[in-house]
Formats: C-alpha cells, structure tokens, sequence
C-alpha cells in the first residue's frame, strides 16, 4: 500500500523511457444541424479545433504532467506534421525526446471531427503508413534507444502498430533492458503477446485481450483464468486487463488477481486514456508502489482523463483530487453514533465493489500527525470509515481531563475532513469489534505500532486483507499539546 504524498515526490524522481508510435491528433468541433443535400452525409458546422501530441507522444506528455520524466523514442516522416510533432514536443518540460526520422513514410496524422452538443465522434481521418520499420530504420531505432537505458528506472513500450516497435526493435530493447535489471511495461496492439517474451507487465484492454487468448474475456474470472495461459506464452510477471467502465483485472503469475472498480464519472472523450494508464502505472512502479497501489494510481488518472476533450493529460494535483476526493457525505451524513447502524452505508460500498479502510484514534486536538495518518490512509481504499473513541473510552484510557473535546464536536471536526467517509463512534477501550463487523481491506495506523500490536490486525490478515503503517510526522502529539496548553511540559 502507500502513502499517496510519498508517493507523489517519488514519483517526481522517476524516469520513464518510452518508446513507440508518436502521432499528430487533431479535434475539429463544431455543431451537426442538416444533412448534406450531396449526399447523406451530416455536415458539422466547424467552431474551432485543437492540436495534440497522441499516441506514444501522449504517453510522454502525461509522464511529464504527473510529475516523472520521460525520455521519448519515436519515429517521425519527413513532413510538416513531423515538424509540429518535434517543435510541440520540445516545449514540453519533462520530455526529451530522440526522434528517428524516416522519409520514406508520413507521420501518423487523425484527424476526429466531433459534435459537441452531443459529445459524439462524428468521423476520423487517417494519414499513415502502417507498416514496419525498414531495417536500417530499425537499427536507428535501437542505436536510439539502448544509450538511453542506464538513465532510465523503468521502460514502457507503447505499441500502436504503426511501424516502430516491430519485433526487432522489440526484442533488443527487453533483453537489454532485463540485462540492466529494468523493469518492461508494454501497451501491447497485437494479438501474438510472444512478441514482447520478457516483460514485466502487458496492458491490453479487453477487445485485446479476448483476441490474444481466443478468450470471452467476460468476468473476472474468465479473465484471470485465460491470463494465468498468456502470462507463461508471453514470460511475464503479470498481465492487466483495462475494462472501460468496468474498472481493471491484474493477474500476477503468483498471487492472487487484483480487481480495482473503476471510478464514476461522466465520460467525454476515452481518446488516450489507456495512454493515462499507462504513464501512471510507470511511474507508480518506478516509485515502488505495488501492484494494487500502482492500479488505483491508475485508474483514478483514467477517470480524470475520460472526463476531458480530446487527448488529454492528467496533473498530480487533479490524480490527487480523485484519489482524495471532496467529501462523500455531507459532514452530518458521516457520522454514526455508538451502537448505531454502520451496515446500510458498507452493504452499499460493497455492492459497488469498493475498498474499505479503517483506522481508529482518539483524536482530541486534530493536528498535521493525524492528517497525514488519514490521508494516506484514504489514498489505500476507496472509502474511509474512522473509529472514533467515545469520551467515556478517552477518560479510561488517558485519565481524568480527557478529551478536551466532546466526542460530538471531535466526530464533527473529522467529518468535515475530504479524508474522511464515515466517522464510527465506539465506546470499546478498543475498536475490535467495529473492525469484526466492518472487516476492512485495509487496516491502517502510525508508524510508532507495530504490525502486532495493531488491534485487529489478526482479524483483518485472516480474510486477506493487509495492515499499513504510515509514518509519523515527529514533534505532533495530542497529549503533548494539551500538557503545553495547561501550563505543563510539552
């Protein structure tokens, strides 16, 4: 699990060498009002249009605006849409890029012409050459890349099977890189996963997925049961299945699968989120997330780019608004009283298939400590339930003059926190018996416990959930403060 702020300023140490298919995505848009009187054909009244780096090229953009960088390896014709390609990529801070050129083919060029009144793709327009790279273009291709592995710490090859990753090209850069302990992600286009033997991790979505393992690929369990045959074809530690608004299934080749829902949101252009997905993934990886962590990094930049026109990237601080979104309920609507009724709010979070965490406290006197505990506690699940000490449990554990707050007026202050989904009061000494009955994915206190002197960690581990410990920001403490604020010693 992580800690979704480490995380970020790990994340802005990382870099990512990203080879593949680099194109010009332009968006014309307009309005749909008539049909031509020519033929019947609708005609668009074009309002304005937009230039973006795609394919390959989006995947470096989005490293770039998350924080990472990226050195780019790509392959462009000799043509003005190669020349805007390189001039656009130069401005962008993050991304170096080295680019072949080959003058034998244009540059990939789309243009979409979509309807904004109703959100809808009218019509795409092609300008390429889809076919491999010649061989000595190849040979450019690889005296390109391999310079460039020693100052990467993680390789993402981003297969759009327009001609730049042919098996050549491909099987140099995962043997150089395996040689240089270098971790391979790939976005694979065909069906025949062998090609990319000895990567770490394969992404394709499910359409790609079903043709590569001649699979329904229809369930969760379809999934991981056809992936367990691709991950011994392709040699690789895993395989992750993109499902659009079904959220993503990983298949470890030990361990069990990891399903992430997808987050709900309103869906404006999908061009270019597996694109998001990937760059994410990438850095998440490099910065030492595990798989589940790396997965909910990813969809969370998924639902931020879907709810975007156009080929879009994704900030870390817009990754960090999904991930920690404003709060779920209203600060009343959060709060559930001693021996009141938690299960109408966990059987909905279920049947959404949402992640549950936990994590307990008295908080008197909320300071940075606390905040930092929740934070990361809220970036490891979906939805976040505190165990909050009643005050007659405060006063057996801390004494006489404890809390200094009632526990009304703390369960407020929590509440109100975008951290937080359900503030769960108990009058326990511990919170045992709110962990039995909530049984969390996660369970998560300060870095000052260990794993077993967690209360409930026992619980938890023996449904297969996990305990996090976060570290603590040293000079905060409650009792401390209140000592200060008596006239005591700190």
């Amino acid at each position: 699990m992580f800690d979704f702020d480490t995380l970020v300023h790990a994340i802005a140490e990382k870099t990512v060498l990203c080879i593949g298919d680099l194109m010009l995505d332009e968006f014309v848009y307009g309005e749909v009002s008539r049909i031509s009187p020519e033929a019947p054909a609708p005609v668009i009244a074009a309002k304005r249009s937009e230039t973006n780096i795609g394919g390959a090229g989006n995947v470096a953009r989005n490293i770039a605006s998350l924080g990472g960088r990226c050195i780019f390896v790509g392959l462009v014709g000799d043509d003005e849409a190669g020349s805007r390609l390189k001039a656009e990529l130069a401005q962008h801070r993050g991304v170096d890029c080295v680019l072949v050129s080959d003058p034998s083919r244009p540059t990939t060029r789309k243009v979409r012409f979509v309807s904004e009144h109703f959100s809808t793709h009218m019509l795409r327009a092609d300008w390429e050459r889809a076919v491999p790279a010649a061989p000595e273009i190849e040979q450019k291709l690889i005296d390109a890349i391999l310079p460039q592995l020693g100052r990467a710490d993680i390789v993402l090859l981003s297969d759009y099977a327009k001609g730049v990753l042919t098996a050549r090209v491909i099987r140099n850069v995962i043997d150089a890189a395996r040689k240089a302990h270098k971790r391979v992600i790939v976005d694979p286009k065909t069906a025949n996963f062998a090609i990319y033997r000895g990567a770490t991790l394969l992404t394709p979505n499910r359409r790609e997925f079903a043709e590569a393992t001649r699979s329904r690929a229809d369930s969760d369990r379809s999934i991981a049961e056809a992936a367990r045959d691709a991950i011994i074809l392709a040699d690789c530690d895993a395989i992750l299945v993109t499902k659009s608004e079904d959220g993503m299934t990983l298949v470890p080749r030990k361990g069990e699968a990891v399903h992430v829902p997808a987050h709900p949101v309103k869906v404006r252009d999908v061009s270019g989120a597996g694109d998001t997905v990937a760059a994410a993934l990438a850095l998440a990886l490099a910065a030492g997330a595990d798989w589940e962590a790396a997965l909910r990094i990813s969809s969370a930049a998924a639902a931020v780019a879907v709810s975007k026109p156009g080929t879009a990237t994704v900030s870390s601080a817009e990754l960090r608004r999904k991930i920690l979104p404003h709060a779920y309920l209203a600060a009343e609507e959060k709060i559930v009283v001693a021996g009141g009724d938690l299960e109408p709010h966990l059987e909905a979070w279920r049947k959404q298939g949402l992640r549950i965490g936990f994590t307990n406290g008295c908080f008197d006197i909320l300071h940075p400590g606390h905040v930092k505990v929740l934070t990361a506690a809220r970036g490891a699940c979906d939805r976040l339930v505190v165990g909050l000490n009643s005050d007659a449990s405060v006063r057996r554990l801390k004494g006489e003059g404890r809390p200094v707050q009632s526990e009304a007026a703390r369960a407020e202050v929590l509440a109100a926190l975008e951290a937080v989904d359900l503030v769960a009061i108990f009058g326990e000494d511990t919170p045992l018996g709110l962990i039995t009955k909530i049984k969390p994915s996660v369970l998560v206190k300060g870095g000052d416990y260990t794993r077993e002197n967690v209360v409930g960690h026992e619980v938890v581990e023996a449904y297969g959930g996990e305990v996090m410990l976060v570290d603590i920001l040293q000079g905060f403490s409650t009792t401390s403060l209140v000592n200060r604020a008596r006239g005591g010693k700190a």
